[in-house]
């Protein structure tokens, strides 16, 4: 484990003492295809620059821009939308309704194919999914941009709010809506779908049922930042690609695997104890049980008709 919780701050290490390194911090760049020259994330007059954050010894993405170095996600999600002579481009930020008109959220990126008029003949929708982060990750940024080159060994361990990566909250609060609303229209008009994840958050959701790329309507992107030696950077690296169709996916990633329903009454029961000794103070825990048999017996003669 390290010490600290940055991997990457404007798109550099925190030990990357480089002109190039240097000046990103200076001047808040983002290296990573933005739609300005600088990081706009959280706030755009103080951007929160933290790229990735570590788990373990990974490294886990936690910023939905970082996945556009050298626009790999693009170029792969092409490979599965269209043919490999297909004229295309991307648009991000594209707003989705539904049939009420009311916003279903904006879509990432989409690829549209054209032809030679322009017009276009195709077109397939790019989602990102960047983690959540647990935690106070703004203070360990803010201590360390006060001084980058005195902090490159920065030791976080024991404060209060460790950020880490939330993956439970990235799949429940932001990739399950995203797949049933988005999804859902993209589904209905028989488009397909990319989903671009970072690949220790792809590890922590359950097993997809994969088909053929012939048969999909949803392929799985899956990224791993690898560090470069020579440029002493991460760089993104195509792990895999899952082929899913749309609702088997989906019901696995929104159905819960139930735990045992004993352990559920053992729970009930210890609250219900709880509760009654609130109730009946006087009364010790083994008295608990002839109190409930007493009253059981009481409604029962209540509810008793006579011959």
């Amino acid at each position: 484990m390290t010490n600290q919780p940055m991997a990457e701050v404007f798109g550099y290490r925190i030990d990357d003492l480089s002109d190039e390194a240097t000046r990103h911090r200076r001047y808040r760049l983002c290296p990573f295809n933005n739609k300005v020259p600088s990081c706009t994330k959280d706030k755009a007059e103080d951007p929160l620059g933290v790229c990735s954050v570590y788990t373990g010894e990974r490294v886990t993405i936690t910023c939905p821009i970082r996945f556009r170095q050298d626009w790999l996600i693009v170029s792969d999600a092409a490979d599965f939308f269209f043919a490999p002579s297909t004229k295309w481009t991307a648009l991000t930020e594209i707003r989705l309704t539904d049939a009420s008109g009311k916003s279903a959220g904006n879509i990432d990126i989409v690829l549209v194919a054209y032809d030679e008029q322009g017009s276009i003949t195709d077109f397939g929708a790019l989602e990102i999914q960047a983690v959540y982060i647990s935690g106070n990750i703004r203070n360990p940024f803010s201590a360390y941009m006060d001084d980058p080159e005195r902090n490159t060994a920065l030791d976080w361990r024991g404060e209060r709010n460790y950020p880490r990566a939330d993956f439970l909250s990235s799949s429940r609060k932001r990739l399950a809506p995203q797949l049933i609303y988005k999804g859902g229209i993209l589904h209905a008009w028989r488009r397909r779908m990319a989903v671009a994840v970072d690949q220790t958050f792809f590890a922590t959701l359950p097993g997809l049922p994969s088909v053929p790329a012939e048969q999909a309507d949803v392929a799985w992107l899956v990224y791993d930042p690898v560090l470069n030696p020579t440029s002493g950077r991460y760089q993104l690296r195509h792990a895999e690609t899952i082929y899913t169709q749309f609702t088997p996916a989906l019901l696995r990633i929104t159905s819960p695997e139930p735990g045992p329903e004993d352990d559920f009454r053992v729970l009930l029961q210890r609250k219900l104890v709880e509760q009654q000794q609130r109730l009946h103070p006087s009364l010790r825990s083994s008295s608990l049980q002839d109190l409930f048999m007493s009253q059981s017996g009481d409604d029962d003669e209540e509810g008793s008709v006579a011959p």
